[in-house]
C-alpha cells in the first residue's frame, strides 16, 4: 500500500525528511545545520507533517559607553527547540553590533535585531555616557555610566539588567549578558559584564550573549563569557575591546574618549538545526 506524499510520507511509507538550502550547511551529530552569519533566506524543500527545528536567534550587542562608560548589553538571546515550519522560504535578518561612541556624551547605539519568522531576538542596550548616564534597554541592559546607579532593563526571556552603582563613582556598570546580570560597579572598579548561555546547537558547545566589561579608574570590567569586550582601564592602551563578532557579545566601556577607543558590540548569529 502506497500512501500519498501530502500527508508527510514518501513512496516507500517513510517520513519526508525536511530538505533545505540557506547559510553555511554542516553536518554533526545527525543533525543538519544552517549558520547565519549575515542576512539570507532558509528555505524549507521538503518536509514531513507537523516539521520542526531547532533554533537560536541572537541579536547584536550593544555599544559601550564613556566617560566612566558602562559596558554595552548583550544582544537578546532566544532558544526553541521545537520551531514550527512549512514548505516556504524565510528572511533570515542577522542583527549588526551596536556603535562605539563619537564623544563623552554619546554616539553609541544599541545593537540591532536578528530575526527568523516569529523570533525576535532584541539588539543589546548601550551603555551609558556622560550626558545620559543610566543604561539603555535592550535583549540585556547596557551598564551604568559613573554618573547614574541605573543599568538598562532586558527584554523578558532574552537576557539580563545592566550593573549600576553608587552615584558619582569613577566606573562603569558591567552590560548584562544571557545567562547573569552585568555586576555593580563599586568605587574605581568596573562591573564585569554578565555571563552569556551555553548551546550545542552549532555541533560544539558555544558561549553566546556575554556583556561588555565597564569601564575604571583603577580596575577595569572584564567582559563576560559568550563574546564581551573588556572595560577600558583609565589611560590604559589599547581601550575597551570590541564584543566578538557573530556572539552578540557586548562592547566594553571606554573611561575617556578618543576617536581610537570605545567598544563596538558584537554582531548577531542565527543557527538552524534539524536531523539528517
Amino acid at each position: 500500500m502506497f500512501l500519498p506524499s501530502f500527508m508527510g510520507f514518501d513512496k516507500a511509507g517513510f517520513n519526508t525528511p525536511i530538505t533545505a538550502t540557506g547559510g553555511t550547511i554542516t553536518f554533526s551529530g545527525g543533525m543538519t545545520i544552517h549558520t547565519f552569519t549575515s542576512s539570507g533566506t532558509f528555505t524549507v524543500l521538503t518536509a514531513p507533517a507537523s516539521p520542526t527545528v531547532e533554533a537560536l536567534v541572537v541579536a547584536g550587542g550593544g555599544g559601550g559607553g564613556s566617560y566612566a562608560g558602562g559596558g554595552g548589553g548583550a544582544g537578546g538571546l532566544i532558544y526553541n527547540a521545537t520551531k514550527s515550519i512549512s514548505v516556504t522560504a524565510y528572511t533570515i535578518t542577522v542583527g549588526s553590533g551596536g556603535a562605539k561612541p563619537t564623544s563623552n556624551t554619546g554616539g553609541n547605539t544599541n545593537g540591532n535585531d536578528s530575526v527568523f519568522d516569529t523570533l525576535t531576538a532584541v539588539g543589546g542596550g548601550r551603555g551609558g555616557v556622560n550626558s545620559s548616564g543610566s543604561g539603555k534597554n535592550g535583549g540585556s541592559g547596557g551598564g551604568a555610566n559613573g554618573e547614574s546607579t541605573t543599568g538598562g532593563s532586558a527584554t523578558s526571556g532574552q537576557g539580563n539588567n545592566g550593573g549600576g552603582g553608587s552615584l558619582g563613582t569613577a566606573s562603569g556598570g558591567g552590560g548584562g549578558g544571557a545567562g547573569a546580570v552585568g555586576s555593580n560597579y563599586s568605587g574605581t572598579v568596573g562591573g564585569n559584564g554578565g555571563t552569556g548561555s551555553s548551546y550545542s546547537i552549532s555541533g560544539t558547545a558555544t558561549t553566546y550573549s556575554g556583556g561588555g566589561g565597564g569601564s575604571g579608574l583603577g580596575t577595569a570590567g572584564v567582559g563576560g563569557a559568550g563574546g564581551g569586550g573588556n572595560g577600558e582601564k583609565y589611560n590604559l592602551s589599547p581601550a575597551a575591546f570590541n564584543g566578538t563578532a557573530n556572539t552578540g557579545g557586548g562592547g566594553g566601556g571606554n573611561f575617556l574618549f578618543s576617536s581610537s577607543n570605545g567598544g563596538n558590540g558584537g554582531s548577531g548569529i542565527v543557527i538552524i538545526s534539524y536531523p539528517t
